[in-house]
Formats: C-alpha cells, sequence, structure tokens
C-alpha cells in the first residue's frame, strides 16, 4: 500500500505571506516615524531649540604673525584667522611641482610643511619658497600634517610594508623621530594637544599616542571608516565616521560620550558617509555628508540641532566663525557648486556663491574672506562673508583653499603653493579683485 503524503505547501506560503505583510506593516511605520523626524522637506529645524552659544565677533589684529598648525588652522577645525588681510594680492613666490597637494600646508612659525600625494613631505621658508628639506615618508598620504613641540606629525595611506602609518619628524631637518605601523590605511590629519597625538584610520579606529614616543594610550572603535580629522573642543573629541554615525569621546579615556546617526540620537537611524572633517563652535558640531546634506549636533548631547540639503556631496569641510556684521554661520561647500553660508543657530541659508564646478575641499575664512576653492575649473575664489560677492580670484586651485599666517595668504594650488602678499597704499586701491 502507497504511503500517505500531506503537502504543508499552502500552509507555509500563508505564514510567508503573514511575515512578510508583518514586515512591510513594520518597515512602513519605520519610513513614516523617519519622514516625520526629518520633516517634509527632509531636513531637520530644531535649531532654536538646542544649546547654541554665541560669542562675540573676535577682534582683528594687524601685524602680527599666526600658526596654522592643523588641517583647517585649530583643534576645533573652525578654519577662521581673524586679521585684517585682504585683497587685492600680488605674487610673492610660487613652489611648484607635478604631483597633487589634495590637502593643505601648514605653518609654524616661518616655515611651511606640507605633503604631497605621493609622500613627498617638505618644509618651506615661507618668506621665499626655498626647500628648507624634503622627505619620503610612504608611497600614498592625502592629509595635512600638525605640528607641536618642534615636530611634525603626518599619516600615510601606504608605508611600504604596512597598509599605512603616523610618522614624527624633528621640525628643523626632517629627521625621522619615531613611526609607528598602523592595521590600516589612514588619512586623517592628526592633530595633538597636551603631549598626545589623535588620528583615526581606514579600519574606523581612533587613536591617541603619546606625541614623543608614538606609543599607544587608548584606542576606540567606531562602526565604519574614519577617513577625517578629529576636532578637540574641551576636553572631548568629535568625529564622524562612513556608516554615517558622529560620535563624540572623551579624550583623555577613549570612552565613548555619546553617538548619534544623521536622524539624531532617539531615532538612531544613519545615511551617507561623514568624510567632511567637523568643526566645533558655538556649542555645536558641525560636518558634510555624502548624502548631500550638512549637519549641526549639540557638542555636549549629540540631538541632532537641524540638517541641510544641498544638491550634491558634502565632502567639504565647514568652516565656523563669527565675523562682526555677519553673524554666527557655517561655511561649507557641495559638489553641486555652490558655496553655502548657513545661519550657525537654525541652519538657514544666509546666502550662496556658485562656483565653476565642484567643491570637495574646506573653505577657510581669513579676515572678512572666505575662501574656497573647486575641481572642474580649477580656481580659487573669495568671497565676503556678509554678501558672498566675489573680492579673490585666482586660476589656481582645486581641493583646498589658502591658509594664512596674518601676513600673507598660501593658496594651495592642483600642485602647487603660491604665497601671496597684500598690495599696499595707493596700488591697493587701483588693483583689480581677479589679480
Amino acid at each position: 500500500m502507497p504511503k500517505l503524503s500531506f503537502s504543508r505547501r499552502p500552509e507555509h506560503k500563508l505564514r510567508r505571506r503573514i511575515a512578510a505583510a508583518t514586515v512591510l506593516v513594520l518597515l512602513g511605520a519605520l519610513l513614516a516615524g523617519y519622514l516625520i523626524l526629518r520633516g517634509t522637506d527632509n531636513d531637520v529645524h530644531k535649531g532654536n531649540e538646542v544649546e547654541f552659544v554665541p560669542k562675540p565677533p573676535p577682534k582683528p589684529v594687524e601685524e602680527k604673525s599666526y600658526d596654522w598648525r592643523y588641517y583647517h588652522r585649530d583643534l576645533a577645525h573652525t578654519g577662521q584667522l581673524p586679521v585684517r588681510l585682504s585683497p587685492p594680492f600680488r605674487r610673492k613666490w610660487v613652489f611648484g611641482g607635478k604631483v597633487l597637494m589634495e590637502f593643505p600646508p601648514i605653518i609654524a612659525g616661518k616655515t611651511i610643511y606640507f605633503v604631497r600625494n605621493n609622500g613627498g613631505t617638505y618644509a618651506l621658508d615661507s618668506r621665499t619658497g626655498r626647500v628648507r628639506w624634503k622627505k619620503r615618508i610612504g608611497t600614498e598620504s592625502a592629509s595635512s600634517p600638525a605640528y607641536a613641540d618642534g615636530r611634525i606629525f603626518m599619516t600615510s595611506l601606504a608605508g611600504g610594508a604596512t597598509p599605512g602609518k603616523v610618522v614624527a619628524l624633528r621640525a628643523r631637518d626632517g629627521k625621522v623621530l619615531w613611526q609607528m605601523p598602523l592595521s590600516s590605511r589612514s588619512e586623517s590629519s592628526p592633530i595633538v594637544h597636551k603631549g598626545v597625538l589623535y588620528l583615526g584610520s581606514e579600519s574606523g579606529t581612533l587613536y591617541a599616542l603619546w606625541a614623543r614616543t608614538g606609543r599607544v594610550k587608548w584606542t576606540f572603535k567606531a562602526s565604519g571608516s574614519l577617513k577625517a580629522s578629529p576636532a578637540l573642543s574641551g576636553n572631548t573629541l568629535y568625529i564622524g565616521d562612513y556608516s554615517g554615525r558622529m560620535y563624540a569621546v572623551w579624550a583623555r579615556t577613549g570612552s565613548q560620550r555619546w553617538a548619534s546617526g544623521t536622524s539624531g540620537r532617539t531615532f538612531g537611524l544613519a545615511s551617507g558617509n561623514f568624510y567632511s572633517t567637523p568643526a566645533v563652535g558655538f556649542g555645536r558640531v558641525y560636518a558634510g555628508n555624502t548624502d548631500s546634506r550638512v549637519y549641526s549636533f549639540s557638542a555636549a548631547t549629540g540631538e541632532l540641532a537641524w540638517s541641510k540639503s544641498t544638491g550634491g556631496y558634502v565632502y567639504s569641510s565647514p568652516a565656523v566663525a563669527n565675523v562682526e556684521g555677519a553673524g554666527p554661520s557655517v561655511y561649507i561647500g557641495s559638489y553641486d557648486g555652490n558655496l553655502y553660508a548657513l545661519d550657525a543657530r537654525t541652519g538657514s541659508v544666509r546666502w550662496t556663491a556658485h562656483a565653476g564646478g565642484r567643491i570637495s575641499g574646506g573653505p577657510t575664512v581669513v579676515g572678512r574672506i572666505v575662501y574656497f576653492a573647486d575641481l572642474d575649473s580649477t580656481s580659487t575664489y573669495g568671497v565676503g562673508v556678509n554678501t558672498g560677492t566675489l573680492l579673490f580670484h585666482r586660476d589656481r586651485g582645486a581641493y583646498n583653499p589658502v591658509v594664512s599666517d596674518g601676513r600673507r595668504i598660501y593658496l594651495t594650488g592642483y600642485s602647487s603653493i603660491t604665497a601671496l602678499e597684500p598690495v599696499s597704499g595707493k596700488k591697493k586701491r587701483g588693483q583689480s579683485a581677479r589679480r
């Protein structure tokens, strides 16, 4: 007698359909909640509800030389130098070459330090452009060095036998003092504070190293790659990762203070990648994201205060400044070809300035002018902080625009540095802003 069999397929199909329907309902609820949280225009507008600490505009100081020791000048990466320095400019010197300089130089005393993308490291006399020394620290680099206590620190994407490394050089002659191999590549521009060196890596590791020896003090593990430079404000480090999360980490211990996604801490969703180096100011953390938005988080809690959509990727690192007459503002570029001046409290647009192409690097504020460069026309522009009116243009540039020591601006071209000094007296009044 043949065995009888009972098919369970209809029951299985019914269960699968019920499960699928349940999943769809849950996803719909999550999506609805997400859209409600983000607002009808897909941006968050809580700037007036989240703590904001405005500070009075710093007073410009004349005839004084300033250091620019880190990427975007200071530990908080504000990208601002409050001096009286404005166009028109005349060329003082040009240092040329053929290898890309994706990241800008730094300045310490009367010396400019920078790294080309092939790992070539240079020290130039800021007055003449002459080479003081040069050194090859790896085979591939994409970051700015840092200066502290007579030493230069830099990271490498490829260090020969290792996938990446961090190197300390003696500033006066380029002698290698120590180098530490990393488990992954790094294009994170380092910072140094109180004898401790901080940097990120593509493995998602945030490092704290003793600057004198290179020994590890602590490490912190993020959910995604850390491409940006950490920003330090008070006793806290801030950095975003490639999973779309922003972190606040206690600088002394490496323990997490808070983590926030691009939808805020409560909902926890994240989108895009944080390549943009964050800037800290006014009690907030600001950064761009590849989801086309600019974000503002509370520095104390991680609460998302606002987001602002642009028309393209935002790899650019913001500059934050409160220049007299302009108010607390965030200046940041987008791949949509616009430089945005945003109200630092609310994220509303003060003005936009259109470039010749995609803006990838971080703008800088020197005096009352915002400088930025674009990839497509390979030009550098300077616009007024109040209105975005064009005041400066040079046919050199690509990624990051200018740094300054208060006496000159140093323009970063695709593979060159150009020193420009202000024209004085009668010539200054008659020169074109496009010189």
